[in-house]
């Protein structure tokens, strides 16, 4: 798949430490065994005058879009590594679901585990020996038999959002992996926000992503 798009353009916010982007759907952020286009391709565009290109400091899915925060040099992103490892920064996404759940508002709390012991493969399972992992959802809006949620993962496990709402018998619209999506469709789960507590002695820093064409549209008739 190849994009063509400026980066600079979908930059959210800058400080001396700090980029945060609006990563578009359908581009990895990290180089994969099969190669191809990614994020960091584009990222020479994001140095600013500093000697180095910088680097995502967390994971999104090649289709998930929204914030994505980048650290602008090593001690910037040893920083970022400790809050994001630690749980310290707070995400919200965006999801459309297949279905939904018959509450407004709850949590899952399942455990993953990897489905293969490939280390190649990212495909993640519900299981009660995995990695403790945590989700708080709730009810943003329902139509035509499809819910609009706002997750917040609590832990950062691997694919954590897309295996807890198939799990729960409500897969993200067009997941091919977990749910019922047609390879090459579009997910739809979106970083809405990132909240980082990035400096000791200054309010956390909160940016908000648009979501993409395909999620507006979805949410417009939900009273998005």
């Amino acid at each position: 798949m190849s994009l063509t798009f400026d980066i600079g353009a979908r930059l959210l916010y800058r400080d001396a430490l700090l980029l945060v982007i609006d990563k578009p759907p359908g581009l990895p952020v990290h180089p994969g065994p099969r190669g191809g286009e990614t994020l960091t391709d584009h990222l020479d565009g994001l140095r600013f005058g500093l000697p180095r290109r910088p680097e995502a400091a967390h994971r999104l899915d090649r289709d998930t879009s929204g914030c994505l925060a980048l650290g602008r040099h090593a001690k910037a992103l040893a920083r970022l590594g400790k809050l994001f490892s630690g749980s310290a920064v707070d995400k919200t996404y965006w999801a459309l679901v297949e279905g939904g759940p018959n509450a407004e508002a709850g949590q899952i709390n399942l455990p993953l585990a990897r489905r293969s012991d490939d280390p190649r493969s990212w495909w993640m399972k519900a299981d009660p020996a995995g990695d403790p992992a945590l989700t708080h959802w709730r009810v943003l809006g329902r139509a035509d038999g499809r819910t609009w949620l706002e997750l917040k993962p609590i832990t950062g496990r691997t694919h954590q959002l897309r295996v807890h709402c198939a799990a729960s018998g409500w897969p993200i619209l067009g997941d091919s992996i977990y749910g019922s999506g047609p390879r090459g469709g579009s997910l739809h789960l979106h970083a809405r926000t990132l909240t980082i507590p990035l400096y000791p002695k200054r309010d956390a820093i909160t940016v908000e992503a648009p979501p993409p064409p395909h999620i507006a549209d979805a949410v417009a008739g939900m009273g998005g």
